[in-house]
Formats: C-alpha cells, structure tokens, sequence
C-alpha cells in the first residue's frame, strides 16, 4: 500500500478518488488530520501520480465532478468540516499573501480616516532625492488604493494569483516578484505621471504574466493563468490607455509589471525548456 498525497479539502479528495476510479484505479481515503489518499496497487503508481499534477493545476474542471457524478459516491463516509469565508481564503493563501491583503486593508482603512493625501505623504514614491534614503517608498506605494472598488479589484487578483504562487512555489518566490515588479512598476509609473499614485495593479500585471508564461512552459509547476483570463488583462490593459470608463488608470506601472512578470517567468523556465 502506498500513500499518494494528503489534502486538507475533503471534497477535493473524495473528487480525486472518484476520478481515479473512471480510470480503473482504486484509492481509498484516511481521514485523520487532513485526508491521506492510499493506493493499493503500486503498479499504478505513476499513472496516479501523473493525474494527481493535472488534478493540482485545476482542482475545479468539470470532469471531475462528473466522476463524482458517474461513480454515485457522495461522501464517503467522510466528516466535513464548516466552512467559512477566512478558511477558504487561508487555503489557498500563505503568510505573505495574507500579510499584504492585511496590510493594504489598514492603509485603505487609514486613508479614509485622516485623507489620502496625508497617507500618501508617508507612504509614496520618493519626492526627489531628500527621500530616496527612505527605502519603504521604493515598495509602499503598492499599498495605496483610493476607492473601495481599487482595492477590491487588486486583492482578488493577488489573492487568486498570489497565494497559488505562493503556495506551490514558496513565499521567497512571491516576495522577490512583489519587489521587484513594485519597483520597477513604480519608477516607470513616477517618470511618466509623477509620484502621486499607487496600488497593488503593477505587482499584480506580474505576477498575470508570471503565472501564465510559467503555465505555458512548464505545465508541471502548478502555476498558470487561463488563456482567457490573460486575454481579458491584456483588454484592460488597452482600456487604460483609452481613458475608457473615466478611470484614472496607472498605464504604465500596467505595462511594466506586465513585462517583468513575463521576463521573470521566462528566467525561470530558461533551463528546463532547452532541456
């Protein structure tokens, strides 16, 4: 017998389990802390192993619930647990995912209490060279949001993106992607509309352009962004430029965080596509 992977989801697992049994593969199910999947059959090892990266990269994809629906298993005999909004958000997130969405929840909450202007002052892109010694403003602009539907829309993404990079390839990965694509999306930002802007939007273009290059190269990683939701962040992109929706859009931290995340994605992949 031989253990396969745990999952902290009971309907993840039980949908794993009833996929590999459309497949003639026979798992079982140990419920104690998380629910340890176990196979019997070792020869079949790699055939569920294989299934299992796919099964990781889109947990949600229709097919599995039709195998749930085609064996007739509901639960198991599993024990679910209740869920709530901060626990399905803490599953896919780590401690860096968390601590921004924290820490640009406070700075928001504090903007409209003393004014963004007043923030802005502590937290913004350098004002000259009497400021550039204070190293936080380099990054602490990306904090910054001026309307509930600003923060909202940054947050999803760095939740949905962020937290996946995170947890499959390490909270250093995403703190290196976050600083680097915060400065470089705000020095481009600052030379072509000055310093007063800000948000999380240049940090999230990269890791867009991230996921989705690192999906296209190597499959294998876990990481990736559907074609079609690259395709609409390249359409907001255009919208930006337009002045569509009379939004004061930060174009070119966009296209900057845009590029880096690609650059980076590309970095990563260099090797293991020649091999």
């Amino acid at each position: 017998m031989r253990r396969i992977t745990d999952f902290t989801n009971p309907r993840l697992a039980q949908a794993f389990v009833d996929y590999m049994a459309t497949r003639g593969v026979k798992l079982h199910l140990e419920q104690q802390q998380h629910y340890t999947v176990w196979l019997d059959d070792e020869s079949k090892a790699e055939l569920v192993e294989n299934e299992l990266a796919q099964f990781i990269r889109d947990p949600f994809h229709p097919r599995y619930q039709a195998a749930s629906w085609q064996t007739g298993n509901t639960a198991g005999g599993l024990r679910y647990p209740r869920s709530s909004v901060m626990a399905n958000i803490r599953e896919r997130a780590g401690p860096l995912t968390l601590t921004i969405i924290f820490a640009c929840i406070v700075v928001y909450i504090l903007m409209q209490v003393v004014g963004d202007r007043t923030v802005m002052y502590w937290l913004a892109w350098p004002n000259g060279s009497t400021q550039y010694f204070q190293i936080w403003r380099w990054f602490s602009h990306a904090l910054l949001h001026f309307s509930l539907l600003h923060i909202v829309f940054n947050l999803l993404w760095w939740w949905y993106i962020g937290g996946a990079v995170e947890k499959r390839l390490g909270s250093g990965k995403l703190f290196v992607i976050t600083l680097v694509s915060a400065l470089l999306s705000g020095w481009l930002q600052a030379k072509f509309s000055g310093i007063w802007f800000g948000g999380l939007s240049g940090v999230v273009y990269a890791l867009m352009g991230y996921a989705w290059l690192r999906g296209e190269r190597d499959p294998e990683s876990g990481i990736f962004l559907e074609r079609g939701l690259m395709a609409f962040a390249i359409l907001w992109l255009v919208i930006g430029y337009f002045g569509a929706f009379g939004l004061a859009i930060a174009n070119a931290a966009h296209v900057a965080g845009l590029v880096v995340g690609l650059a980076m994605a590309l970095v990563d992949t260099y090797h293991l596509k020649r091999r």
